[in-house]
């Protein structure tokens, strides 16, 4: 695994009025976390690839898109269209999910898949090797500011050892719940990329609280070594 932990602030918990400014203030990220919801797959509606577009010209960063939706196989061609570096799709929903990745590759971007909390590691194992990076759920996606779910820690722990069986090295990313409080145990128990939201968004100091965030998955990344 990758000894880099990166950050990467989700923008459903910006101010949208001051959309701009607030992408320039997390500039020292590595990339931003846009969440697609469709209001059926989960309960809440959030962004097309229309804002995406508007996105990518406020940011030098690449964009991690995150498809919480039903028919991802019909829209994720809309997102590589809009510029999307790298495209997420949440297995459970996924018709072909090996030809999804095969086209998202073929267009230059990066391929991701993304679990929810209850399903389980297990059922990467047909794809795991072909995946530039797997999102792990750590709450029910739909909405910011949700607490982690403790379970989410068996998880990671189970995603590690399924890579090494497979020999690969996908980033590993978290997505909910994370700060700086937690950002040492899950990169200890094997994420390498963190999804910051209201950790970030609703600090002082956004820039700060992505380096908060950083320092202690360094501290993580140190403990996987004890």
């Amino acid at each position: 695994m990758t000894k880099n932990v990166r950050i990467a602030p989700s923008i459903l918990a910006a101010d949208f009025l001051r959309l701009g400014e607030e992408l320039q203030s997390v500039s020292n990220a590595d990339f931003i976390h846009y969440d697609v919801m469709d209001g059926d797959f989960v309960p809440n509606i959030s962004f097309g690839p229309g804002i995406l577009r508007t996105v990518k010209r406020g940011t030098d960063l690449p964009v991690d898109v995150h498809m919480m939706v039903s028919n991802p196989d019909e829209v994720f061609r809309d997102y590589l269209n809009a510029g999307a570096d790298v495209l997420t799709f949440h297995l459970e929903t996924c018709k072909h999910a090996h030809r999804m990745v095969d086209e998202i590759h073929k267009q230059g971007r990066k391929a991701a898949v993304a679990i929810n909390p209850g399903t389980a590691v297990s059922s990467l194992d047909a794809i795991i090797d072909y995946l530039d990076m797997v999102l792990v759920m750590s709450v029910n996606p739909g909405f910011s500011g949700q607490q982690f779910i403790e379970h989410t820690y068996t998880q990671l722990y189970k995603l590690t050892a399924l890579c090494k069986s497979h020999s690969v090295r996908p980033l590993v990313e978290i997505d909910g719940g994370i700060s700086a409080a937690n950002a040492a145990r899950v990169v200890a128990a094997g994420a390498n990329v963190l999804v910051g939201g209201s950790a970030v968004f609703d600090a002082p100091d956004h820039a700060q609280a992505v380096e908060n965030m950083r320092n202690e998955g360094m501290r993580g990344m140190e403990m996987r070594d004890l």
